[in-house]
């Protein structure tokens, strides 16, 4: 892999040089380029002490080496890396404007560029940074959408650059092959919710992170991805088609109607077990009485029927456990007759529900066990697939 990093001036410009060790440990042969800003943020020294190449600070080429930097660059990348992104940054790009080095090298890649916009929520959510977006998306420039939480400024929101080891994923995802090309995947996710009245509902804590990932993931791979998603706030994946339900029986038809189709079906949604027998019609009121007596009924299980369906799509299953994780998910595999099934102790507060990192044991039909290391979403739904690819027909 050869990759061209550009860095723009930024607060998180400060994690360059990591992410040039990880893109070095992922096989990629790193050319720097910093804008003047972002030299105010990260040592060139450092940069090419790091990557084993001197770092391009200079639009200029050097006149005593004949040729035009930019130009025996771009010959050279096979993909533009731009983290972080500035504001600015991105609005040069969005109209052509070239006059620093990065910007100018740019106009001249002619490969593959992802970015990875990083500033505060306030100048990330102004109309022109979002309107700029749009026009580098749609020349098929692949935008990563900002991590959440503290910013540098102080400010809690949308802005982080995302860590090192996902942007790294994100690069793997543009040279991978793209072994999933003409499957049909049917991924479900997220939690459901049961009505008590108009005001309350029974639900659980997924957050569906793990099945967007797995969406996201496998349209990467050239899958064609149908994504059955219960109440979360995460936007649509690019390139999937987003079915939203809330309850369990509407996401149980949604994916009884996407059956036939799918040839992989992965099952990553917490379902709720059971639903109140009755829903109130008004919201129930504490006047009401001093105890609330609810009757349950049991929710058909949509995993048996997947199983059961002629032709049989591939399944893959989750098992959320507290405790005795691969005793447990042995049994739900041979009960549930899945291909594969991915356990992950939800009981760990730091890989559990709503958490960005994930660690999973996944066990095979034939008896395989493999465990993924804790890892970014991302990072383990890749790993996930890897695994399907590796059973499917050919």
């Amino acid at each position: 892999m050869n990759i061209v990093l550009g860095v723009s001036g930024g607060i998180a410009a400060y994690k360059a040089p990591d992410l040039v060790r990880r893109l070095q440990d992922a096989g990629a042969d790193v050319r720097v380029i910093l804008t003047p800003n972002a030299a105010r943020f990260v040592s060139p020294l450092s940069l090419a002490t790091v990557s084993g190449h001197g770092v391009i600070l200079e639009q200029w080429g050097d006149p005593d080496k004949g040729g035009v930097d930019h130009i025996e660059l771009a010959r050279w990348a096979e993909l533009l890396l731009i983290a972080p992104a500035t504001a600015n940054l991105i609005a040069k790009l969005a109209v052509g404007i070239a006059d620093d080095a990065l910007s100018t090298y740019a106009v001249a890649h002619r490969a593959g560029i992802v970015i990875a916009p990083a500033m505060n929520t306030s100048m990330l959510l102004h109309p022109t940074v979002q309107q700029n977006l749009a026009v580098l998306r749609a020349r098929g420039i692949d935008i990563m959408e900002p991590d959440e939480g503290l910013l540098a400024c102080g400010d809690e929101g949308a802005g982080r650059m995302p860590d090192p080891p996902i942007l790294v994923e994100r690069v793997q995802q543009h040279f991978r092959a793209r072994d999933l090309q003409g499957r049909s995947i049917l991924v479900t996710a997220g939690p459901t919710r049961e009505a008590i009245d108009p005001v309350r509902f029974i639900s659980n804590r997924s957050s569906g992170k793990m099945g967007y990932a797995l969406a996201e993931a496998a349209q990467r791979r050239g899958a064609a991805v149908r994504l059955v998603s219960g109440p979360t706030s995460l936007p649509s994946p690019a390139g999937v088609t987003l079915t939203r339900v809330t309850t369990a029986l509407e996401m149980r038809d949604a994916v009884l109607q996407n059956l036939a189709s799918s040839q992989i079906v992965i099952k990553a949604a917490a379902v709720a077990d059971f639903a109140p027998v009755a829903s109130s019609p008004r919201k129930i009121k504490k006047e009401d009485g001093n105890e609330l007596t609810l009757t349950f009924r049991k929710n058909p299980d949509i995993l048996t029927a997947i199983a059961s369906a002629s032709p049989r799509p591939f399944v893959v299953a989750f098992a959320a456990e507290t405790e005795a994780l691969e005793a447990n998910a042995r049994e739900k595999l041979s009960r549930k007759d899945a291909d594969l099934i991915v356990a992950n102790d939800v009981g760990d507060a730091s890989i559990g529900f709503d958490s960005d990192q994930n660690e999973v044991l996944v066990i095979a039909r034939d008896g395989t066990t493999t465990k993924i290391e804790r890892a970014p979403k991302i990072v383990i739904a890749n790993r996930i697939l890897d695994l399907v690819v590796e059973r499917l027909p050919q």
